[in-house]
Protein backbone atom coordinates (compact mmCIF):
# COMPACT_ATOMS: atom_id res chain seq x y z
CA UNK A 1 0.00 0.00 0.00
CA UNK A 2 1.46 3.64 -0.77
CA UNK A 3 1.97 5.75 1.80
CA UNK A 4 2.26 8.93 0.06
CA UNK A 5 0.38 9.86 -3.45
CA UNK A 6 2.25 8.67 -6.99
CA UNK A 7 3.49 11.46 -8.67
CA UNK A 8 2.38 12.97 -11.87
CA UNK A 9 2.98 11.23 -15.47
CA UNK A 10 2.74 12.60 -18.35
CA UNK A 11 3.39 12.50 -22.33
CA UNK A 12 4.73 14.16 -25.18
CA UNK A 13 3.33 14.51 -28.74
CA UNK A 14 4.66 11.34 -29.39
CA UNK A 15 3.19 9.62 -27.12
CA UNK A 16 6.29 9.02 -25.06
CA UNK A 17 5.96 8.98 -21.14
CA UNK A 18 7.42 10.66 -18.14
CA UNK A 19 6.86 11.30 -14.44
CA UNK A 20 6.97 14.92 -12.88
CA UNK A 21 9.38 15.15 -10.51
CA UNK A 22 7.11 16.83 -7.68
CA UNK A 23 3.52 17.39 -8.73
CA UNK A 24 1.48 15.08 -7.65
CA UNK A 25 -0.93 12.31 -9.00
CA UNK A 26 -4.85 13.58 -8.94
CA UNK A 27 -8.17 12.18 -10.36
CA UNK A 28 -11.55 13.81 -11.45
CA UNK A 29 -15.20 12.75 -9.93
CA UNK A 30 -17.40 14.27 -12.79
CA UNK A 31 -15.71 17.35 -13.87
CA UNK A 32 -14.30 18.06 -10.31
CA UNK A 33 -10.59 18.01 -9.70
CA UNK A 34 -10.17 15.14 -6.69
CA UNK A 35 -7.18 14.73 -4.48
CA UNK A 36 -6.88 10.79 -3.40
CA UNK A 37 -5.55 9.56 -0.57
CA UNK A 38 -2.56 7.08 -1.03
CA UNK A 39 -4.33 3.94 -0.04
CA UNK A 40 -6.88 4.75 -2.81
CA UNK A 41 -4.02 3.23 -4.99
CA UNK A 42 -3.44 -0.26 -6.11
CA UNK A 43 -0.88 -1.30 -8.85
CA UNK A 44 -1.33 -0.69 -12.42
CA UNK A 45 -3.46 -4.83 -12.95
CA UNK A 46 -1.64 -7.01 -15.58
CA UNK A 47 -3.25 -6.78 -18.99
CA UNK A 48 -3.83 -2.76 -18.63
CA UNK A 49 -3.22 -0.25 -20.91
CA UNK A 50 -1.62 3.14 -21.17
CA UNK A 51 -3.27 6.07 -23.59
CA UNK A 52 -1.67 9.82 -23.64
CA UNK A 53 -4.41 12.21 -24.25
CA UNK A 54 -3.76 14.80 -27.24
CA UNK A 55 -4.94 18.42 -26.85
CA UNK A 56 -5.42 17.14 -23.12
CA UNK A 57 -3.26 19.31 -20.60
CA UNK A 58 -2.89 17.76 -17.29
CA UNK A 59 -3.21 18.81 -14.06
CA UNK A 60 -1.10 18.02 -10.97
CA UNK A 61 -0.83 19.30 -6.93
CA UNK A 62 2.02 20.44 -5.45
CA UNK A 63 1.57 19.42 -1.92
CA UNK A 64 4.17 21.99 -0.45
CA UNK A 65 1.86 24.73 -1.78
CA UNK A 66 -1.30 23.49 -1.37
CA UNK A 67 -2.22 24.09 -5.28
CA UNK A 68 -2.82 22.86 -8.33
CA UNK A 69 -1.28 23.43 -11.62
CA UNK A 70 -1.51 22.95 -15.64
CA UNK A 71 1.23 21.51 -17.41
CA UNK A 72 0.32 22.35 -20.92
CA UNK A 73 4.03 22.45 -21.88
CA UNK A 74 7.16 20.13 -21.37
CA UNK A 75 8.76 20.82 -17.97
CA UNK A 76 12.14 20.84 -20.16
CA UNK A 77 10.64 21.97 -23.57
CA UNK A 78 8.76 25.01 -23.08
CA UNK A 79 7.54 25.31 -26.32
CA UNK A 80 6.34 21.82 -26.67
CA UNK A 81 2.70 20.55 -25.89
CA UNK A 82 2.22 18.39 -22.62
CA UNK A 83 -0.42 15.78 -22.70
CA UNK A 84 -2.14 13.78 -20.18
CA UNK A 85 -2.23 10.17 -19.42
CA UNK A 86 -4.36 7.74 -18.59
CA UNK A 87 -4.65 4.14 -18.20
CA UNK A 88 -7.15 1.46 -19.58
CA UNK A 89 -7.39 -1.19 -16.48
CA UNK A 90 -8.02 -5.05 -16.91
CA UNK A 91 -11.43 -6.51 -16.75
CA UNK A 92 -12.38 -7.43 -12.71
CA UNK A 93 -11.35 -3.92 -11.32
CA UNK A 94 -13.51 -0.65 -10.70
CA UNK A 95 -12.16 2.83 -11.47
CA UNK A 96 -12.62 5.41 -8.45
CA UNK A 97 -11.36 8.58 -10.62
CA UNK A 98 -11.16 9.86 -14.05
CA UNK A 99 -7.81 11.58 -15.50
CA UNK A 100 -7.51 14.73 -14.72
CA UNK A 101 -7.11 16.81 -17.82
CA UNK A 102 -8.37 20.22 -19.20
CA UNK A 103 -10.29 19.52 -21.85
CA UNK A 104 -10.75 22.82 -23.09
CA UNK A 105 -8.40 22.39 -26.60
CA UNK A 106 -9.97 19.08 -27.16
CA UNK A 107 -11.54 18.94 -30.23
CA UNK A 108 -12.43 15.05 -31.55
CA UNK A 109 -13.99 11.92 -29.19
CA UNK A 110 -11.76 10.06 -27.50
CA UNK A 111 -11.86 6.46 -28.95
CA UNK A 112 -14.33 3.73 -26.66
CA UNK A 113 -12.34 3.02 -23.04
CA UNK A 114 -12.39 3.64 -19.99
CA UNK A 115 -9.95 6.15 -19.10
CA UNK A 116 -8.85 6.29 -15.36
CA UNK A 117 -6.22 8.28 -13.64
CA UNK A 118 -2.83 7.09 -13.55
CA UNK A 119 0.39 7.93 -11.12
CA UNK A 120 3.78 6.63 -10.78
CA UNK A 121 5.83 6.04 -7.50
CA UNK A 122 8.29 3.32 -6.77
CA UNK A 123 9.23 2.10 -10.36
CA UNK A 124 5.51 1.65 -11.29
CA UNK A 125 2.14 2.94 -12.60
CA UNK A 126 -0.50 3.09 -9.70
CA UNK A 127 -4.46 3.57 -10.29
CA UNK A 128 -7.15 4.39 -8.04
CA UNK A 129 -9.37 1.77 -8.31
CA UNK A 130 -10.21 -1.78 -6.21
CA UNK A 131 -11.26 -5.14 -7.47
CA UNK A 132 -14.49 -6.31 -7.43
CA UNK A 133 -14.15 -9.76 -8.78
CA UNK A 134 -10.78 -11.69 -9.84
CA UNK A 135 -12.17 -14.75 -11.93
CA UNK A 136 -8.97 -16.63 -13.19
CA UNK A 137 -10.86 -17.49 -16.49
CA UNK A 138 -10.65 -13.96 -17.75
CA UNK A 139 -6.76 -13.70 -16.88
CA UNK A 140 -4.75 -12.29 -20.22
CA UNK A 141 -2.09 -14.89 -19.46
CA UNK A 142 -5.18 -17.56 -20.49
CA UNK A 143 -5.37 -15.84 -24.15
CA UNK A 144 -2.41 -16.63 -25.79
CA UNK A 145 -2.49 -16.21 -29.79
CA UNK A 146 -0.18 -18.82 -30.15
CA UNK A 147 -2.00 -21.19 -28.85
CA UNK A 148 -5.05 -19.69 -30.06
CA UNK A 149 -4.58 -19.88 -34.45
CA UNK A 150 -4.32 -23.54 -34.61
CA UNK A 151 -7.69 -24.04 -32.45
CA UNK A 152 -9.47 -21.59 -35.02
CA UNK A 153 -8.05 -22.82 -38.47
CA UNK A 154 -8.81 -26.36 -36.62
CA UNK A 155 -12.87 -25.50 -35.35
CA UNK A 156 -13.30 -23.40 -39.46
CA UNK A 157 -12.48 -26.84 -40.98
CA UNK A 158 -14.69 -28.74 -38.95
CA UNK A 159 -18.03 -26.24 -39.45
CA UNK A 160 -16.95 -24.89 -42.80
CA UNK A 161 -20.25 -23.06 -43.75
CA UNK A 162 -21.18 -22.06 -40.35
CA UNK A 163 -21.26 -18.20 -40.99
CA UNK A 164 -21.70 -17.29 -37.02
CA UNK A 165 -18.68 -19.05 -36.33
CA UNK A 166 -16.66 -16.96 -39.17
CA UNK A 167 -17.90 -13.62 -37.25
CA UNK A 168 -16.52 -14.96 -34.19
CA UNK A 169 -13.17 -16.08 -35.68
CA UNK A 170 -12.68 -12.60 -36.72
CA UNK A 171 -13.80 -11.45 -33.24
CA UNK A 172 -11.53 -13.46 -31.81
CA UNK A 173 -8.24 -12.58 -34.13
CA UNK A 174 -8.77 -9.19 -35.24
CA UNK A 175 -10.56 -7.54 -31.95
CA UNK A 176 -9.11 -10.15 -29.25
CA UNK A 177 -12.16 -10.81 -27.67
CA UNK A 178 -11.41 -13.10 -25.00
CA UNK A 179 -14.91 -14.84 -25.00
CA UNK A 180 -14.76 -15.52 -28.59
CA UNK A 181 -11.42 -17.00 -28.13
CA UNK A 182 -13.33 -19.13 -25.80
CA UNK A 183 -15.30 -20.85 -28.08
CA UNK A 184 -12.08 -22.24 -30.42
CA UNK A 185 -10.38 -22.92 -27.13
CA UNK A 186 -13.89 -24.60 -26.08
CA UNK A 187 -13.78 -23.98 -22.80
CA UNK A 188 -16.63 -21.26 -20.73
CA UNK A 189 -18.11 -18.83 -21.37
CA UNK A 190 -19.70 -18.76 -25.35
CA UNK A 191 -20.57 -16.00 -26.79
CA UNK A 192 -23.85 -15.90 -29.06
CA UNK A 193 -24.38 -12.77 -31.36
CA UNK A 194 -27.59 -12.96 -33.27
CA UNK A 195 -29.08 -9.01 -34.12
CA UNK A 196 -27.47 -6.67 -36.61
CA UNK A 197 -30.70 -4.41 -35.59
CA UNK A 198 -31.21 -2.67 -32.02
CA UNK A 199 -33.95 -0.31 -30.67
CA UNK A 200 -31.71 2.25 -28.59
CA UNK A 201 -28.97 4.23 -29.50
CA UNK A 202 -26.44 4.14 -26.70
CA UNK A 203 -23.69 6.91 -26.88
CA UNK A 204 -21.17 4.59 -25.75
CA UNK A 205 -22.05 1.84 -28.33
CA UNK A 206 -19.40 -0.25 -29.38
CA UNK A 207 -20.45 -1.95 -32.78
CA UNK A 208 -22.64 1.47 -33.94
CA UNK A 209 -21.88 5.18 -33.80
CA UNK A 210 -23.10 8.06 -35.98
CA UNK A 211 -21.14 9.61 -38.54
CA UNK A 212 -19.96 12.32 -36.42
CA UNK A 213 -18.87 10.23 -33.72
CA UNK A 214 -15.67 8.33 -32.58
CA UNK A 215 -15.06 5.28 -34.70
CA UNK A 216 -17.06 1.75 -33.14
CA UNK A 217 -14.67 -0.49 -31.51
CA UNK A 218 -15.69 -3.48 -33.72
CA UNK A 219 -18.13 -3.89 -36.64
CA UNK A 220 -21.43 -5.27 -35.88
CA UNK A 221 -22.88 -9.08 -37.10
CA UNK A 222 -24.53 -7.94 -40.55
CA UNK A 223 -26.70 -11.05 -40.27
CA UNK A 224 -29.31 -13.66 -37.84
CA UNK A 225 -27.41 -16.42 -38.02
CA UNK A 226 -30.28 -19.51 -38.41
CA UNK A 227 -31.22 -21.66 -35.13
CA UNK A 228 -28.99 -24.57 -36.86
CA UNK A 229 -26.06 -22.63 -37.07
CA UNK A 230 -26.63 -21.66 -33.47
CA UNK A 231 -27.23 -25.23 -31.92
CA UNK A 232 -24.22 -26.98 -33.91
CA UNK A 233 -22.02 -24.82 -31.70
CA UNK A 234 -23.52 -24.63 -28.64
CA UNK A 235 -24.27 -28.06 -27.83
CA UNK A 236 -21.14 -29.60 -27.93
CA UNK A 237 -19.80 -26.87 -25.95
CA UNK A 238 -22.80 -27.24 -23.21
CA UNK A 239 -21.96 -31.09 -23.36
CA UNK A 240 -18.21 -31.09 -22.91
CA UNK A 241 -16.93 -27.42 -22.44
CA UNK A 242 -15.66 -26.82 -18.70
CA UNK A 243 -18.33 -24.58 -16.53
CA UNK A 244 -19.73 -23.88 -19.76
CA UNK A 245 -22.15 -20.80 -20.16
CA UNK A 246 -23.70 -20.13 -23.52
CA UNK A 247 -24.48 -16.55 -23.71
CA UNK A 248 -26.74 -14.58 -26.58
CA UNK A 249 -26.30 -10.70 -26.89
CA UNK A 250 -22.52 -9.53 -27.02
CA UNK A 251 -21.04 -6.13 -27.61
CA UNK A 252 -21.07 -6.92 -31.79
CA UNK A 253 -24.40 -6.84 -31.93
CA UNK A 254 -27.44 -5.14 -31.23
CA UNK A 255 -29.99 -6.02 -29.01
CA UNK A 256 -30.52 -9.63 -29.44
CA UNK A 257 -34.73 -9.26 -28.29
CA UNK A 258 -34.53 -8.26 -31.62
CA UNK A 259 -34.45 -11.71 -33.17
CA UNK A 260 -36.30 -13.43 -29.68
CA UNK A 261 -38.04 -16.03 -31.69
CA UNK A 262 -34.41 -17.34 -33.22
CA UNK A 263 -32.98 -17.14 -29.64
CA UNK A 264 -36.13 -19.04 -28.01
CA UNK A 265 -36.32 -21.77 -30.88
CA UNK A 266 -32.37 -22.39 -29.92
CA UNK A 267 -32.49 -22.58 -26.13
CA UNK A 268 -35.55 -25.20 -26.71
CA UNK A 269 -33.12 -26.87 -28.98
CA UNK A 270 -30.53 -26.94 -26.56
CA UNK A 271 -32.23 -27.90 -23.56
CA UNK A 272 -33.90 -31.04 -25.96
CA UNK A 273 -30.70 -32.49 -26.35
CA UNK A 274 -29.02 -31.38 -22.87
CA UNK A 275 -29.50 -29.99 -19.66
CA UNK A 276 -25.57 -29.47 -18.92
CA UNK A 277 -24.22 -25.72 -18.40
CA UNK A 278 -25.61 -22.48 -18.33
CA UNK A 279 -27.88 -20.31 -20.69
CA UNK A 280 -27.45 -16.76 -20.40
CA UNK A 281 -29.00 -13.48 -21.96
CA UNK A 282 -27.39 -10.14 -21.74
CA UNK A 283 -29.96 -7.70 -23.29
CA UNK A 284 -31.25 -3.40 -22.53
CA UNK A 285 -34.39 -5.82 -21.13
CA UNK A 286 -36.49 -3.35 -23.54
CA UNK A 287 -38.93 -6.13 -24.15
CA UNK A 288 -40.49 -8.09 -21.39
CA UNK A 289 -43.13 -9.99 -23.16
CA UNK A 290 -40.43 -11.73 -25.47
CA UNK A 291 -38.02 -12.11 -22.20
CA UNK A 292 -40.50 -13.79 -21.21
CA UNK A 293 -41.13 -16.51 -24.37
CA UNK A 294 -36.76 -17.17 -23.82
CA UNK A 295 -37.35 -17.81 -20.28
CA UNK A 296 -40.07 -20.36 -21.17
CA UNK A 297 -37.41 -21.63 -23.98
CA UNK A 298 -35.08 -22.58 -20.50
CA UNK A 299 -33.30 -19.66 -20.08
CA UNK A 300 -30.79 -20.11 -16.99
CA UNK A 301 -29.73 -16.18 -16.28
CA UNK A 302 -30.35 -12.56 -17.51
CA UNK A 303 -28.10 -9.56 -17.49
CA UNK A 304 -29.50 -6.25 -18.09
CA UNK A 305 -27.41 -3.30 -18.84
CA UNK A 306 -28.17 0.32 -17.50
CA UNK A 307 -26.30 3.47 -17.10
CA UNK A 308 -28.49 4.74 -14.50
CA UNK A 309 -31.94 4.07 -12.33
CA UNK A 310 -33.18 7.68 -12.91
CA UNK A 311 -35.91 8.00 -16.49
CA UNK A 312 -34.26 10.66 -17.47
CA UNK A 313 -30.42 9.86 -17.26
CA UNK A 314 -31.20 6.54 -19.01
CA UNK A 315 -32.75 8.20 -21.72
CA UNK A 316 -30.35 10.28 -21.89
CA UNK A 317 -27.38 7.79 -22.39
CA UNK A 318 -29.76 5.04 -24.33
CA UNK A 319 -31.91 7.04 -26.26
CA UNK A 320 -34.70 4.24 -26.37
CA UNK A 321 -36.86 3.69 -29.91
CA UNK A 322 -39.94 2.86 -28.71
CA UNK A 323 -39.63 1.77 -24.82
CA UNK A 324 -38.94 3.38 -21.86
CA UNK A 325 -36.84 2.20 -18.06
CA UNK A 326 -39.80 1.37 -16.99
CA UNK A 327 -40.24 -1.76 -19.70
CA UNK A 328 -36.70 -2.25 -17.93
CA UNK A 329 -37.69 -2.74 -14.69
CA UNK A 330 -40.45 -4.89 -15.25
CA UNK A 331 -37.95 -7.13 -17.21
CA UNK A 332 -35.75 -7.35 -14.13
CA UNK A 333 -38.76 -8.13 -11.69
CA UNK A 334 -40.26 -10.71 -14.68
CA UNK A 335 -36.48 -12.47 -14.30
CA UNK A 336 -36.85 -12.86 -10.74
CA UNK A 337 -40.39 -13.59 -10.30
CA UNK A 338 -39.39 -16.51 -12.86
CA UNK A 339 -36.81 -17.94 -10.81
CA UNK A 340 -33.88 -16.58 -13.42
CA UNK A 341 -30.74 -15.55 -11.79
CA UNK A 342 -31.34 -11.98 -12.54
CA UNK A 343 -28.68 -10.20 -13.22
CA UNK A 344 -27.95 -6.02 -13.91
CA UNK A 345 -24.59 -4.53 -15.73
CA UNK A 346 -24.53 -1.22 -14.25
CA UNK A 347 -21.90 0.67 -16.63
CA UNK A 348 -20.51 3.00 -13.95
CA UNK A 349 -18.80 6.68 -14.07
CA UNK A 350 -16.99 8.47 -11.21
CA UNK A 351 -18.90 10.96 -10.49
CA UNK A 352 -22.46 9.99 -11.54
CA UNK A 353 -22.95 6.59 -10.46
CA UNK A 354 -21.84 7.08 -7.01
CA UNK A 355 -23.51 10.84 -6.49
CA UNK A 356 -26.11 10.61 -3.81
CA UNK A 357 -29.15 10.99 -6.25
CA UNK A 358 -27.90 8.18 -8.13
CA UNK A 359 -27.16 5.47 -5.28
CA UNK A 360 -31.02 6.20 -3.98
CA UNK A 361 -32.74 5.76 -7.37
CA UNK A 362 -30.45 2.53 -7.36
CA UNK A 363 -31.64 1.69 -3.84
CA UNK A 364 -35.38 1.88 -5.14
CA UNK A 365 -34.58 -0.47 -8.13
CA UNK A 366 -32.76 -3.13 -5.88
CA UNK A 367 -35.66 -3.12 -3.56
CA UNK A 368 -38.39 -2.99 -6.03
CA UNK A 369 -36.82 -5.85 -8.09
CA UNK A 370 -35.10 -8.13 -5.45
CA UNK A 371 -32.64 -8.74 -7.96
CA UNK A 372 -29.42 -11.38 -7.28
CA UNK A 373 -26.38 -9.67 -8.71
CA UNK A 374 -24.47 -6.37 -9.99
CA UNK A 375 -21.82 -6.19 -12.31
CA UNK A 376 -19.59 -2.70 -11.78
CA UNK A 377 -18.76 -1.87 -15.30
CA UNK A 378 -16.33 0.48 -16.32
CA UNK A 379 -18.18 2.71 -18.78
CA UNK A 380 -15.81 3.33 -21.97
CA UNK A 381 -16.85 6.72 -23.67
CA UNK A 382 -14.99 9.89 -23.88
CA UNK A 383 -15.14 11.39 -20.44
CA UNK A 384 -15.89 15.29 -21.19
CA UNK A 385 -18.27 14.29 -23.78
CA UNK A 386 -19.88 11.93 -21.36
CA UNK A 387 -20.49 14.94 -19.11
CA UNK A 388 -22.04 16.70 -21.79
CA UNK A 389 -24.43 14.69 -23.00
CA UNK A 390 -25.85 13.70 -20.18
CA UNK A 391 -25.77 17.44 -18.79
CA UNK A 392 -24.22 16.32 -15.18
CA UNK A 393 -24.03 19.15 -12.47
CA UNK A 394 -20.80 19.92 -11.40
CA UNK A 395 -20.27 18.01 -8.22
CA UNK A 396 -18.32 14.80 -7.01
CA UNK A 397 -19.37 11.39 -5.81
CA UNK A 398 -18.94 9.64 -2.78
CA UNK A 399 -16.72 7.48 -4.07
CA UNK A 400 -17.11 4.21 -5.98
CA UNK A 401 -15.95 2.17 -2.96
CA UNK A 402 -18.10 3.62 -0.36
CA UNK A 403 -21.13 3.43 -2.81
CA UNK A 404 -20.30 -0.28 -2.70
CA UNK A 405 -20.05 -0.54 0.58
CA UNK A 406 -23.01 1.27 1.10
CA UNK A 407 -24.95 -1.23 -0.99
CA UNK A 408 -23.52 -4.00 0.56
CA UNK A 409 -24.76 -3.38 4.15
CA UNK A 410 -28.49 -2.08 3.27
CA UNK A 411 -28.69 -5.34 1.10
CA UNK A 412 -26.75 -8.40 2.32
CA UNK A 413 -27.92 -10.71 -0.17
CA UNK A 414 -26.89 -9.22 -3.30
CA UNK A 415 -23.76 -10.14 -4.95
CA UNK A 416 -21.29 -7.95 -6.64
CA UNK A 417 -18.68 -8.96 -9.25
CA UNK A 418 -17.72 -8.31 -13.19
CA UNK A 419 -18.51 -11.66 -14.87
CA UNK A 420 -21.29 -13.89 -15.68
CA UNK A 421 -21.84 -16.82 -13.56
CA UNK A 422 -21.87 -20.48 -14.39
CA UNK A 423 -24.69 -21.94 -12.26
CA UNK A 424 -24.91 -24.73 -10.44
CA UNK A 425 -28.96 -25.85 -11.19
CA UNK A 426 -29.45 -25.56 -7.09
CA UNK A 427 -28.02 -22.66 -7.34
CA UNK A 428 -31.14 -20.52 -10.12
Amino acid sequence: MLKELPYLVYADEEGQIYTHPYLKAVGKSGEQIVIPQPEDFIPLPDGSKLFFLPKCPPVGYDEKRGHFYLLETLPFHKRKPCYGVAAFMAPGYVRCLLPAVDYADKDYLLPLWAYTAVGWYDDRYWVPAFLIEDNPHWHPSQYDDRTLLPKVEEKCRRFPNNRLLQHLRICATEYHCFAAKNAFYERWEFPVPTSPTCNARCLGCLSWQEPDSCEPSHHRIEFVPTVEEIVELTVPHLLYAEEPIVSFGQGCEGEPLMVGDTIAASIKEMRRQTSRGTINLNTNGSLPDVVEKIIDAGLDSIRVSLNSAREDLYHRYYRPKNYALADVKKTIKLAKERGIFTMINYLIFPGFSDTREEIEALKQLIAETKLDFIQLKNLNIDPYWYVRQMQLPYTAGIGMRRLVEELKREFPHLQFGYYNRYLDKNEK
